[in-house]
């Protein structure tokens, strides 16, 4: 397995507030490992062997505002209450005593289906009542309950400030409720929060956005996760072409983005290959491209085999980093996200950055269960 020269990937990044040494960053991962939504001393330990592995910002993983039914199982962490703040206190302490920097993901998981047959007490929300198109779950919001949630994306962002976290990222992709806005299949209101536009369907997460900016003021970057793809349907293409997806992408940036953080399930598969080819930008490449905005990409880094085959419960091996440098030594996006190989291999980066490639661990399904 041969790797090119990876220095690219440790020069040092900045955007307000927030200093990186590297431009390694742990993508947010479900894990399920807090009972009754607190964390606890493994998942502080879990976080800080990731600050002391030397990766550069992590994004924990999704953790829910103050909503009924914000999350879809009893082992996904709250981001409010004092007990549950707690847990997370120390868990930023913790990072940063050994040097790490780090966001919390907020998230709300909308109508998407309950895990391992957990039920909340309250019933699920989302745009219209449904979870895909035709497929009727729960009940659509009023505009009270946007509005409710609007402010609990606040408070949670405003909470994670004041606990010492150096940056916030919201959740707006994956079929999740703000990515059930954006899509058609799931949004069918009549009021202002749709419309025949992307840009119209982006109503209800600008205001997210411009709520949070308010509460964490000017320089405390925020970050935004968004996809195409979604869990209901991995074929899904929200912006068909770069004009869509500036019309899609350039308000949440205007409202207060500061990176773009692009899902896909491969990073190195061009966007729209029909304009720049087959090695043309990718997702986060074009995202930067029309928005002006830093960007993050991720998508099977490090890794033969895509993150859906996790699900599968299939391994895989490493994977050359050399397309990785290639894109990144041509500034097509700012910063990576490495999902599955650091959840298996605390010291992914630290080994990646020694030149170690030998002593990568690949990926097994197995380590889903527990928190290494």
């Amino acid at each position: 397995m041969s790797h090119a020269d990876t220095s690219t990937l440790f020069r040092p990044f900045a955007i307000g507030s927030l200093k990186l040494k590297n431009r390694i960053v742990m993508a947010p991962m479900t894990r399920l490992f807090a009972p009754d939504g607190v964390p606890g001393e493994a998942n502080v330990a879990y976080y800080r062997r990731r600050a002391e592995g030397q990766v550069g910002l992590i994004l924990s993983e999704g953790t829910v505002v103050d909503r009924p039914a914000s999350r879809n199982d009893g082992g996904i962490p709250l981001f409010h209450g004092e007990v549950a703040l707690a847990g997370w206190k120390d868990i930023i302490d913790a990072v940063h005593r050994a040097g790490g920097r780090m966001a919390p993901q907020l998230w709300h998981t909308g109508s998407t289906r309950y895990l391992n047959g957990w039920e909340p007490d309250a019933p699920v929300e989302s745009p219209s009542g449904l979870i895909a198109p035709d497929q009727p779950r729960g009940v659509a919001m009023t505009e009270e309950d946007i509005a409710d949630t609007v402010a609990a994306f606040a408070k949670a962002a405003a909470d994670a400030k004041r606990l010492g976290f150096d940056t916030v990222e919201l959740h707006g992709a994956h079929g999740y409720l703000v990515d059930q806005f954006f899509w058609t299949g799931t949004n069918l209101r009549t009021d202002r929060y749709n419309g025949p536009t992307i840009k119209e369907r982006s109503r209800f997460a600008g205001e997210i956005v411009a709520a949070v900016r308010a509460a964490v003021g000017p320089d405390f970057p925020i970050i935004m996760r968004f996809s195409q793809w979604k869990q209901q349907d991995l074929a899904v293409k929200l912006a068909e072409t770069p004009a869509v997806m500036e019309d899609w992408l350039l308000p949440m940036v205007e409202a207060g983005v500061d990176i773009v953080h692009c899902s896909q399930r491969r990073f190195w598969e061009p966007e729209f290959p029909e304009i720049d080819g087959e090695n043309g930008l990718n997702f986060a490449g074009w995202a930067k491209k029309v928005t002006g905005a830093a960007t993050i990409s991720v998508g099977s880094v490090g890794l033969e085999k895509d993150f859906a085959t996790a699900f599968a419960g299939e391994g895989s091996t490493p994977a050359s980093l050399d397309r990785l440098i290639e894109r990144m030594e041509r500034d097509e996006f700012d910063l990576i996200a490495v999902g599955r190989a650091i959840l298996s291999d605390p010291h992914w980066v630290a080994k990646v950055g020694g030149g170690k490639y030998d002593s990568l661990n690949g990926f097994e399904a197995a380590a889903l269960a527990e928190l290494v």
